[in-house]
């Protein structure tokens, strides 16, 4: 029946295009989505299955993963993409976007793998593949939460090589710079007071700085492309970067030291 992939947070930007990417290149698609029945494009295509899947609700996901199984047979991948991008000052956020933005993009990410490893582990084959960022590696202003969850995401990854890679389990690290998606709309979560007036410059540079950002994005077609990489490469490569600016920024966070790199990123927004 062919080899089938399951990835979470299909309904738009990567995942989507993640989704009709493997599609295409004959694959079987699990598209998870924590609305469905809004889907209107990939549950029109052949060999893909929508279903809800919220990295949130444990019952959703178990099900996902049992009917994913149920009708494909057996699934090879997994493509953790859900999540989103918690910025602003920290004084400025209620302990409830704390907990939720850690809640999604980490112990959401740690229960969907934890919930196929059964199925992995009896097969004795698998690709994890997690999508962190270069906010996983490097940082930027006012993004303590969101960089908090993707250096986890890293961290998480990486160990887990250790003790999966004994089973034939693979994991992946995806690492897209900026992309063109709705990531500042339906993913973006920035909280802020104006009453904190300390903060309001640097809350204004940021804005200029992303907006700048996002000028050259890139497609993310680009990002799919190397998640299917990821997956079908072959090697036990652990880190794909996923754009240009990713490419350059990485290399520059390999070459300069902390206050730098630091540095460069004030000078990036204008705010030294």
């Amino acid at each position: 029946m062919g080899k089938t992939v399951l990835i979470t947070g299909s309904s738009a930007g990567i995942g989507k295009a993640t989704a009709k990417h493997f599609q295409e290149q004959g694959w079987n698609v699990i598209a998870t989505m924590r609305s469905p029945e809004k889907e209107e494009e990939l549950n029109q295509l052949d060999n893909v299955l929508v279903t809800r899947l919220d990295v949130l609700d444990l019952d959703s996901i178990n099900s996902a993963i049992k009917e994913g199984i149920a009708n494909f047979g057996q699934i090879d991948a997994l493509v953790n993409n859900a999540g989103y991008g918690a910025y602003g000052p920290l004084e400025a956020f209620q302990r409830e976007n704390m907990v939720r933005q850690f809640n999604t993009n980490v112990i959401g990410l740690l229960d969907v793998t934890r919930a196929i490893l059964p199925h992995f582990r009896a097969n004795q084959s698998g690709t994890i593949v997690n999508i962190s960022s270069i906010g996983g590696k490097m940082t930027f202003p006012l993004g303590s939460l969101y960089h908090g969850t993707k250096f986890a995401v890293e961290g998480i990854s990486e160990a887990l090589t250790y003790e999966l890679s004994q089973i034939g389990i693979k994991v992946k690290i995806v690492e897209p710079g900026a992309i063109a998606t709705d990531f500042a709309g339906r993913s973006f979560d920035f909280s802020n007071d104006e009453s904190m007036a300390e903060y309001q410059p640097t809350v204004q540079k940021l804005w200029e700085g992303f907006g700048n950002a996002l000028n050259n994005a890139s497609e993310p077609i680009v990002v799919a492309e190397k998640i299917y990489e990821a997956i079908t490469d072959g090697t036990d490569k652990l880190r794909y970067e996923a754009g240009e600016d990713a490419v350059m920024l990485m290399a520059n966070r390999k070459q300069f030291d902390d206050a730098t790199m630091i540095g460069n990123v004030k000078a990036m927004f204008d705010l030294n």
